[in-house]
């Protein structure tokens, strides 16, 4: 009598389980087809990610030597490709509440970066579009935010300068972006300005002739434009004037080149009696016909 009992209570205990296995059984063997189906498609996603990712890199490498950009595009492309292909088969194997449930925390969470890191993910779409359009270059001399000097790198997150003086300036992608850029370099041209005066004993005419040859014979001058001369005061002790001149900057820098043009200007003058005056410069008080003195 016991044993049957315990035959009985064991049969009770089991043939809900062995009922359940059962069911789970029947189950499998129809998902099946599914599972396969869905193991697949992420084999072929996969591939197709791998060949996308390759794809973006080729195309980018030829616009846009950034290779930060070019490698963060590539993997959010590869990311993204097999994303696609996750939410494929989980929609095969019939977990749509999954899928949407994925999506939604998607969303949420980038939302809730993006606040997070605000002024980070503005430099990175910032540097992006600064490496795809291009207005600046490694190499290129440049003026912006308040800072002069050399691009040495661009990327993603900020631009480094060479300001000449020994330092290295690291400017945010977004400022790059968003503020005025005076691109020295973009022309392959710079205009550089000498001011000077001479005496009034000088022949006016003679000293425009003798200015415009000196800069004419320097051989880093623009081929395409015409050095610019004009009488601009009459001084207290000179008259003065500006001397405009366009350089070819891949053979000398402005610096050089006006060094070169204003020890070329005192040796023609001399040579031709042309004495260079140096006017006396206004005081504020001298330059506003209105000016009082305190206590007057």
């Amino acid at each position: 009598m016991l044993p049957e009992m315990i035959v009985m209570q064991f049969s009770k205990f089991m043939d809900p389980m062995l009922a359940k296995l059962d069911h789970w059984f029947a189950e499998g063997i129809i998902i099946v087809p599914n599972l396969v189906m869905a193991v697949v498609l992420m084999f072929v996603f996969r591939y197709l990610s791998g060949y996308g990712s390759r794809f973006i890199t080729r195309v980018l490498t030829r616009v846009s030597n950034n290779e930060a950009l070019v490698g963060l595009l590539s993997a959010v492309t590869k990311i993204a490709i097999l994303t696609i292909g996750v939410f494929f088969a989980l929609g095969i194997l019939g977990l749509e509440k999954t899928v949407a449930s994925l999506v939604a925390g998607a969303g949420v969470l980038a939302l809730a970066l993006g606040f997070a890191f605000q002024d980070l993910t503005t430099n990175f779409i910032s540097g992006a579009f600064i490496a795809i359009q291009r207005p600046i270059k490694v190499g290129d001399v440049i003026e912006t935010n308040g800072y002069t000097g050399k691009v040495k790198s661009i990327n993603l997150r900020s631009v480094i300068l060479d300001n000449f003086a020994g330092q290295q300036v690291e400017l945010p992608s977004k400022d790059i972006f968003q503020k005025p850029i005076v691109n020295f370099t973009f022309s392959g041209e710079r205009r550089v300005q000498v001011d000077c005066g001479i005496a009034y004993s000088s022949d006016l005419t003679v000293a425009e002739q003798v200015a415009l040859a000196a800069v004419r014979s320097m051989d880093f001058l623009s081929k395409t434009r015409e050095v610019e001369f004009n009488y601009t005061r009459f001084a207290d002790n000179s008259i003065d004037f500006q001397l405009f001149f366009w350089i070819d900057q891949h053979k000398v820098g402005p610096g050089t080149a006006k060094s070169e043009v204003i020890k070329a200007l005192k040796k023609r003058f001399e040579e031709n009696n042309i004495v260079i005056q140096v006017g006396k410069k206004e005081s504020p008080k001298e330059a506003d016909p209105h000016g009082t003195t305190s206590g007057k």
